[in-house]
This record gives structure tokens, sequence and C-alpha cells, in this order.
């Protein structure tokens, strides 16, 4: 039976996607309102099923994890951002020599230069 109920759920959202083209010479509102009422309509109709519930559980589950985790504070983000900042101009001054050298190089072995 959950078959049946996602498939008729995919075919409400392809209905909702379907009249937004086929309303082209209505306003852009009408035309958007169809594509939400068919997501609107499908996730109503996917919410029924048992990979519905599963997903509901899922979400709140995590949205509770999300909740337990200690998150850092503004110094903490602030020396972590610097000390990334700090990385990736170093890794770019570094770059940029060794890029210059193996310019050199390849003009020196070509003859360009020396």
């Amino acid at each position: 039976m959950d078959k049946i109920k996602l498939g008729f759920a995919l075919l409400l959202l392809i209905a909702g996607i379907t009249g937004f083209y086929y309303l082209s010479d209505s306003a852009m509102v009408i035309r958007v309102l169809s594509v939400l009422g068919g997501i609107v309509l499908a996730g109503v109709v996917v919410w029924f099923t048992t990979q519905g519930k599963q997903f509901y559980a899922f979400s709140r589950e995590s949205s509770e994890e999300t909740r337990k985790v200690v998150w850092p504070t503004r110094k903490e983000t602030m020396q972590t951002t610097g000390i990334v900042f700090a990385f990736v101009v170093v890794m770019a001054l570094f770059l940029w020599m060794v890029d210059a050298g193996l310019l050199l190089a390849v003009k020196y072995l070509m003859g360009q230069e020396g």
C-alpha cells in the first residue's frame, strides 16, 4: 500500500511541476503556487507512509542530537578562523614561490633565460 501512496505522491509532485508550465500565461504567483501545492500535497501523502513516519522520527531525533552538541564559543570560533586564514595565506605564498621557481626552471631549460 505504501508503494501506491508513494507513487501517488510522485504524481502529485509531477502534476504541480506540469501545472507550472501549463499555466505559462498566468501570473508567476499562480505558477509558483502550483508547484508549492504539488510539493505540499505530495508531502502530506508521504507523511502517511511508513517511510514518511520513519523520516519524521529521524528528523526529530536529529534535532534532539543537534541540541546536545557543544557549540564553540565566539572566542574559539574567531581563533580557529584566524588559524585557518593564516594557514591559507602561508600555503598561497608557498604555492606562489613553487610556481615562480618552476617557471624560472622551465624558462632556463628552454633557453629563454640565463
